[in-house]
């Protein structure tokens, strides 16, 4: 049997879906309460529900084969497993945001970036060779601009509703996020079978 961490929320709805369209009857999904595991034996499938930072910790450490999760999570989290595909939903993107009319890269000094995903944000200023300070902001980050606690901000863009009531624009986008099935290292050899079964089905669900 696989076990499948899913991200809880969202993701998990869309999930489900995309499993059930694949031939996989996810019932006791619909009717859960409380209860945060769910077995389909005759699917041969175990699903756990989580939050998406534990999602990759369950798959790292081997205690699910796989697991759903937003490519967020994965570039500010993830560290050992296999990501072996996009699922096709949860469509957004990480993007470098500041006060409309500014011109983020103007002056010489170092800039200061808020955020609450420090490693995307390093990771993008290091692939373009530029020094940023990042501050970890775990509420309402497009606060940080207005008060002048940083230059600019990195986070997660869907509409853009928010930036733009709030005076904000989006300056670039750092990278495109969305839904991905991650498997754990030695699930990928010892149930190989199981795993190519299951991506090949997600994948005619996705292009049918």
């Amino acid at each position: 049997m696989l076990r499948i961490a899913l991200t809880k929320g969202r993701i998990e709805e869309k999930a489900i879906a995309l499993f059930e369209k694949s031939g996989y009857d996810c019932t006791p999904l619909h009717d859960k309460g409380r209860k945060l595991i769910f077995s389909l034996p005759e699917a041969g499938l175990e699903f756990v529900l989580a939050k998406a930072a534990d999602v990759i910790t369950y798959v790292e450490h081997g205690v699910c084969d796989a697991g759903v999760v937003g490519k967020d999570t994965i570039m500010e989290n993830g560290r050992s497993f296999f990501e072996i595909m996009d699922l096709g939903f949860g469509h957004c993107r990480f993007c470098l945001c500041g006060l409309e009319g500014k011109n983020f890269y103007d002056g010489y000094r170092d800039k200061k970036i808020a955020t609450k995903y420090p490693k995307v944000a390093k990771d993008y200023f290091d692939s373009k060779g530029i020094n940023v300070e990042t501050v970890k902001i775990e509420g309402s980050v497009e606060l940080a601009p207005l008060l002048g606690l940083a230059d600019g901000i990195v986070d997660i863009v869907e509409t853009g509703s928010t930036l733009k009531e709030n005076g904000l624009t989006v300056y670039e986008t750092v990278a495109p996020i969305s839904a991905r099935l991650i498997v754990n290292v030695a699930s990928m050899k010892l149930k190989k079978a199981e795993i190519d079964l299951l991506s090949s089905r997600l994948t005619r669900a996705l292009e049918g």
